[in-house]
């Protein structure tokens, strides 16, 4: 309440029902720029998400990071009680966020129609897998479940060998950033109109998105040219890919108008009108020439490093493959706040990703914490729904309340 710090979307209130990562990673957005986000966690044991990455006082670092300023509504949704005081909190707030498999809220008696009787401009954004509708609605899956669908995984991974899986949750959270943009327009709309809404993002329209070529080129070509997994290298501009260097590995990324920047760079100008390599089709032809020759120039150099260096003098965009540890330490990310440490009262001080929009007339990365199991259930439900001390009590006491200091 007091405390919350002025930002952006200051005067939002949300009502949170995710878990895992699509759906906390949208709140998170939203609570880093300021909104007040009620969590509604289940008892006995709250956000799935609770039990990965447990270091330190039974303190998991996987939740901290994506529910961090949220305020944990802990409630049995198993009592009417615990969804009534749910419900009871709906018109107090600007929108809704769930991300349940389609038809658990109306399951729970919280869906779209429920919500708008009791506050009729709400606005509900469902996250899930699939979406609300179509075939696949219903069926369980996750981040990497979404991919499989998309066509995504199919590109990743070496020729003819088994497809390959990125070590991040890349489709649930930039999903809960889609979802975030829906609200605040779906905000902006209503400010205009009055009506609320019901949004639909799903992790697999998301990363649907994500083909900034694949399918146009499919659909383009007649099927004659179906893209597949190319390994290290990109399958339509050269030299764009993951090259090795000295100790190490090097994107380049030097195809059309930057070709002549790594000519120069490797002191070999005659490529550049040689008609064997001066454009990306007859590089694409010899593809594996180019990067014999880009990985013999790179063999000369002591290190990485060096190489980096002699490219970034000629304005090649290029960079080193770094380690995660090295992006913790790197004096880019550190500056900019990338790269944050965070003090948790549980755990203590740990490195996270910091908030990717950066303000220049509001704070940045501003100092929020993650709460413990159930920590607001009497803040919320005095301030917010009147309860007296002893009414909060008798909840607790009958298992509709719940706190753990996890």
């Amino acid at each position: 309440m007091s405390d919350a710090v002025e930002h952006a979307l200051s005067d939002l209130r949300i009502l949170d029902l995710t878990r895992a990562v699509a759906g906390p990673s949208c709140t998170r957005m939203l609570v880093e720029m300021g909104a007040e986000v009620i969590k509604v966690e289940p008892v006995p044991s709250g956000d799935l998400a609770r039990a990965i990455s447990v270091f330190r006082n039974g303190r998991s670092l996987y939740y901290m990071q994506q529910n961090r300023g949220k305020q944990s509504l802990c409630v049995n949704l198993k009592d009417p009680r615990g969804v009534a005081l749910v419900a009871e909190l709906v018109p107090q707030v600007d929108a809704v966020v769930e991300n349940f498999r389609p038809g658990v809220m109306d399951a729970l008696g919280l869906g779209y129609e429920r919500l708008r009787e009791l506050k009729d401009d709400i606005i509900l954004c469902s996250i899930s897998t699939f979406g609300q509708t179509g075939p696949l609605a219903e069926k369980p899956g996750y981040d990497f479940i979404a991919q499989a669908y998309s066509g995504i995984t199919s590109v990743i991974g070496e020729p003819g060998e088994a497809p390959c899986l990125p070590g991040a949750a890349i489709g649930d959270a930039s999903t809960g950033v889609h979802g975030a943009l829906a609200i605040v327009s779906a905000i902006h709309r209503r400010n205009r109109t009055g009506q609320g809404d019901h949004l639909d993002v799903s992790i697999l329209d998301a990363y649907y998105g994500y083909h900034d070529a694949n399918v146009h080129v499919y659909s383009g070509s007649e099927g004659d040219i179906n893209p597949t997994r190319q390994g290290s290298h990109f399958g339509y501009v050269c030299p764009a890919g993951v090259f090795k260097g000295n100790g190490g590995f090097v994107v380049i990324m030097a195809f059309l108008h930057h070709w002549p920047d790594l000519c120069r760079a490797m002191d070999r100008e005659d490529l550049i009108t040689d008609p064997n390599f001066c454009d990306d089709p007859a590089r694409l032809a010899r593809r594996d020439e180019v990067t014999q020759i880009l990985e013999d120039w790179l063999a000369g150099f002591a290190d990485i490093k060096s190489a980096i260096d002699a490219m970034t003098r000629h304005d090649v965009p290029c960079a080193p493959v770094l380690t995660i540890a090295e992006t913790v330490h790197h004096p880019h990310l550190r500056a900019r706040g990338t790269v944050r440490t965070v003090d948790d009262p549980l755990h203590g001080k740990v490195d996270i990703p910091g908030m990717p929009i950066k303000w220049k007339g509001l704070p940045n990365n501003i100092p929020l914490v993650a709460p413990t199991l159930g920590q607001h259930n009497e803040q919320v439900l005095r301030e917010r729904l009147g309860r007296t001390a002893e009414q909060i009590e008798a909840l607790r006491r009958d298992g509709v309340l719940l706190e753990k200091n996890i």
